[in-house]
């Protein structure tokens, strides 16, 4: 396995879906709470980005192994193993490996921080794996869009948040048998509040990648969200995902959560639009698909770029 094979079996270019939820929480925390651990974020990082990868890797090759239909485009040229002709035992060496520096990561992480940070990593190391593997993935089932969106869109966000708030969000202590919990309601809202495009955005990529693959996916047994409401529904719904976003980020304005720049927001409608109307118009794998991560990219670097500018003006007042 050479690295463009590498970075092909793991997609790289999807972990967008994760490293930008991690930069808008740890902007948050800084924009918020004024705060910033570099160990901690670089901890963070590592175990992040090797865990997608490896949730990726496991993905496709599981696909591999239970591909009931081995021709067209979903099999041939889109499985990186079958495209790279890769061997087998190169492919779970390296999701072996992937695994062992996101679980080193994240222990060294948990001793930094705390208790929930090992429960919420290990809760979403238990999603990630359990949405690729087993015996009815999460993947081929209606649930996919719910789980991708709550766990890379909130999760992440919160605990990279989190590791920089000195506790001042949720406090979890366990000592001589009794476990302590304390959780600032308020701020956990505003987290959730705030987390909402990232949460519908990352839905909306999964929610158009199933559309696309409808017809490959009651062929090869993946019962998704589209395969069960239906094509029409489901553009509809991938519609709705992107208007609902601008209407969490005005009421966020409104709360004072977000800086007033953030009324910049509103420009990133224009090309929005054209988006998911190109999309509604042709769904397929090849060339429209893209548009679902361009719509989440655009929205979240519209907005790290809005934090940052609001932190850097804090700074220079």
């Amino acid at each position: 396995m050479n690295v463009k094979s590498f970075l092909r079996f793991v997609e790289l270019p999807t972990k967008v879906a994760s490293m930008l939820p991690f930069l808008l929480g740890t902007l948050y925390a800084l924009y918020r709470f004024e705060d910033f651990y570099v160990l901690r974020f670089a901890l963070m990082f590592v175990s992040l980005l090797s865990f997608d990868m490896a949730t990726t890797a496991i993905n496709n090759y599981y696909d591999y192994k239970k591909a009931a239909k081995t021709h067209g485009y979903g099999y041939e040229t889109h499985n990186a193993i079958v495209r790279h002709k890769l061997k087998e035992s190169t492919v779970v060496v390296t999701i072996a490996v992937l695994l062992v520096l996101a679980v080193g990561g994240g222990i060294a992480l948990v001793a930094e921080t705390g208790l929930l940070v090992f429960l919420l990593g290990g809760l979403s190391f238990l999603i990630g794996i359990l949405y690729s593997f087993g015996p009815i993935p999460i993947s081929r089932m209606p649930l996919g869009e719910l789980f991708s969106g709550l766990f890379m869109g909130f999760v992440i966000i919160f605990i990279s948040a989190y590791i920089h708030s000195d506790q001042s969000v949720v406090t979890l202590l366990f000592s001589e048998g009794w476990v302590s919990l304390h959780v600032n309601i308020l701020e956990v809202l505003y987290l959730f509040w705030f987390s909402v495009p990232a949460i519908l955005g990352i839905a909306g990529i999964m929610l158009a990648n199933n559309i696309c693959d409808i017809e490959d996916d009651v062929d090869n047994r993946r019962y998704t969200l589209p395969v069960y409401i239906g094509r029409s529904n489901a553009l509809l719904l991938f519609k709705l995902l992107y208007y609902v976003s601008f209407v969490d980020l005005a009421v966020l304005l409104l709360l004072g959560v977000n800086p007033v720049l953030a009324a910049l927001l509103l420009l990133t409608l224009i090309p929005l639009r054209r988006n998911i109307a190109k999309f509604a118009h042709k769904q397929e794998k090849a060339t429209t698909f893209i548009l679902s991560v361009k719509n989440f990219v655009l929205m979240s670097v519209a907005r790290i770029v809005v934090l940052g500018a609001a932190i850097l003006l804090n700074v220079l007042l």
